[in-house]
């Protein structure tokens, strides 16, 4: 719910979502290197936050 309301509060959802593109592609090169060093907690913590990403970039794009 918080993450709708934040989509909402968001002035113009077409400047945010770039920005999540980029932090997108920033999550998953260090998905990518925490896979290779084989590093379960960083890998732990990169998909978490790619969920997240994910989530919101889904919700800003229905707006």
């Amino acid at each position: 719910m918080e993450d709708v309301i934040r989509a909402y509060k968001c002035r113009d959802p077409e400047e945010r979502i770039p920005v999540l593109r980029l932090e997108l592609d920033y999550e998953l090169a260090l998905l990518y290197e925490a896979m290779r060093s084989q590093n379960y907690i960083q890998k732990q913590k990169c998909l978490q936050r790619l969920w997240e990403l994910r989530r919101e970039l889904l919700m800003l794009e229905e707006l």
